[in-house]
């Protein structure tokens, strides 16, 4: 009963797993999907063109191969013609030449071309993440994105580069075949087309049971590289909890059902092949039985017998080929959906057509009666209204879920609002172009994400003409030029990822430093001295003034001495002000702010 109860338990830990991996299971692969390759194959159409070209005289010069051994047994071997033979020995030799050259250039052109096509759909994916809303960002793993802009893009790469184009030339060569069969014998070419029926029936056996496995193939790599990716990231909680075994075993149920998927869509996929070796010995068998009887009756000829058994054997070659590469086509299709799911993602943010470029802003912020939530159903802000004026420091503080963050990413219009307007130096955020709202906003989170290159890079990522004094300038303002300097390598030295090389305070220092660098008109500080110590923060606060001084800032903080000096301090509670005033004033009214600063902020002053 307890292992029924662990297999029904996993069971369905995977299908939710699948679930929330957003993965389709059950769709057909649907040939609309190719047409949407066309703008990327049209920028290559010449060497495309060209290639197709090259495998249309490969596949003509492979099809004489069986017509001239043919030619040779019945016209020069019997009757012991030895120039002619000799003649057609040459010429099967340069057919084979001709043959291995059409083919090299052929492989080698659309690669080229293959590549090519990649690395434009690599760049548009990468330019779409870009743009796509944070909201897509919230509720989609970093791993399932990494596995389609990764895995599947490998995946496409071995279909564009040879399989494709290798398909289209079994079919060709299908064709080609069965015209020189009629051609040669009529009876004899139909009666050998008596396994094709055979052969339908076995490729729709198989095309049920394939495109199901193949999909769940590919969002089995999705989970795994989620998976990898949330662990690989998070491995100081990991350990720091000791979680290094049950993480383990959860893997390990992942991992085997990514094993168990793949194991399952390789034997549906071998099983094609086997079966196509049946039906073409079976055609052999009767075309040499019913060729053999008309060449007893001198009805035909031993040569047109061996160039049909030839033609036979070359005839179920593009099928087994078609048999693998439909293999592939069936995982290409599939994760060509996955990329152009990502592709075709609308971006939930956008400018308006008559957008204009928002001005040098002076910085007064206001919200108008603002209603959000990040699900329509579930306001996060109710009603809100607040201004602030242009150079003043305000405040927000009230419990987790309050709604301070969600209000800093309105400013920056990472989200739009329901309802009400918000409005920056009296102009709607929703009526200008995002690039020039955010230029004169900068953010300073409470884990600041440092990218992989030196400090200086690091400085000046908001910057990019600003020359190495104005850097250093930056650094010194916010009190972390002397940490700097202290270490081995100074500006130049190389940051780990995400700055693992470096303290928390040190990293705050240098995020202070980029924000101060690239001068934005509203500065919002998220929780930006949580991760600081005390002694580092005494550091910080003479910068924080100048880094505030003439700027509007929205400073959401728990510590009293990054808000007690606000011009103003809002208190927000399930999305409403419930309180606003000075410190001071605040106290004096003994409510809400009064009972934070009682808990919590009395011991952090």
């Amino acid at each position: 009963m307890k292992l029924q109860a662990n297999t029904l338990q996993r069971a369905r830990w995977k299908e939710n797993s699948l679930e929330m991996a957003d993965e389709d299971l059950t769709g057909n692969f649907s040939w609309s999907t190719t047409r949407k390759f066309i703008p990327y194959v049209a920028r290559y159409k010449r060497q495309t063109g060209g290639s197709i070209l090259l495998m249309f005289v490969y596949t003509v010069l492979n099809l004489l191969n069986p017509f001239l051994i043919g030619l040779a047994i019945d016209q020069f071997i019997t009757h012991n013609d030895l120039q002619g033979l000799a003649l057609i020995s040459v010429v099967l030799i340069v057919v084979n030449v001709l043959m291995w050259q059409a083919q090299y250039w052929q492989v080698w052109t659309m690669s080229w071309a293959g590549q090519q096509i990649l690395y434009h759909l690599s760049a548009d994916m990468f330019t779409h993440l870009q743009h796509l809303s944070l909201s897509f960002y919230d509720k989609t793993q970093v791993g399932r994105v990494m596995s389609r802009l990764q895995s599947d893009i490998d995946v496409l790469e071995m279909m564009l580069s040879s399989g494709l184009l290798s398909m289209l030339g079994s079919l060709v060569a299908l064709v080609g075949i069965v015209i020189a069969m009629l051609a040669m014998d009529v009876p004899l070419a139909l009666v050998s087309f008596t396994v094709i029926p055979i052969m339908i029936v076995i490729a729709a056996f198989w095309q049920r049971y394939a495109q199901r496995s193949f999909r769940k193939t590919r969002a089995a790599i999705s989970l795994v590289n989620a998976t990898l990716q949330e662990n690989i990231s998070g491995m100081r909680v990991i350990q720091s909890l000791a979680r290094e075994g049950r993480n383990h075993s959860e893997f390990e149920e992942l991992n085997a059902y990514n094993r168990d998927t793949n194991q399952e869509a390789s034997r549906i996929a071998a099983l094609i092949l086997p079966l196509v070796e049946v039906v073409a010995a079976l055609a052999i068998a009767i075309v040499l039985l019913y060729g053999g009887l008309l060449v007893s009756q001198n009805k035909l000829q031993v040569g047109v017998l061996v160039a049909f058994t030839l033609y036979i054997n070359r005839f179920f070659d593009p099928i087994r080929d078609i048999s693998q590469q439909y293999s592939q086509l069936q995982r290409a299709g599939v994760a060509s959906e996955r990329i152009f799911q990502i592709l075709e993602m609308p971006v939930e943010i956008v400018d308006k057509p008559d957008a204009h470029q928002l001005p040098q802003i002076q910085g007064e912020v206001e919200f108008r009666d603002v209603t959000f939530g990040y699900s329509p159903e579930q306001p996060v802000l109710r009603h809100l209204s607040l201004h602030i004026k242009a150079g003043q420091t305000v405040a927000i503080v009230g419990p987790t879920g309050a709604g301070k963050s969600t209000i800093a990413g309105l400013i920056a219009r990472f989200y739009d609002i329901q309802r009400g307007a918000l409005l920056i130096d009296g102009q709607d955020v929703r009526d200008v172009t995002q690039a020039s709202l955010r230029s004169q906003i900068g953010i300073v989170l409470q884990e600041p994400f440092l990218f992989t290159g030196t400090i200086r890079d690091n400085i000046r990522y908001g910057r990019l003409d600003a020359t190495n004094a104005e850097v250093e300038e930056a650094a010194r303002v916010v009190g972390a030029h002397e940490l700097i300097t202290q270490l081995p390598d100074g500006y130049e030295t190389l940051i780990r990822e995400r700055g693992r090389n470096l303290s928390v305070g040190q990293r705050q220092l240098i995020s202070f430093a980029r924000a101060l660098l690239a001068d934005p008109r509203i500065l919002i500080l998220d929780e930006a001295t949580a991760s600081i110590d005390t002694f580092t923060e005494l550091l910080v606060q003479q910068g924080l003034r100048r880094l505030l001084h003439g700027r509007t800032a929205l400073v959401i903080a728990h510590r009293l001495s990054t808000i007690k000096g606000s011009d103003n301090i809002v208190v927000l509670q399930a999305g409403q002000i419930i309180e606003q005033g000075t410190h001071s004033e605040l106290l004096q009214i003994e409510g809400a702010y009064a009972s934070l600063y009682a808990m919590g902020f009395r011991h952090t002053a």
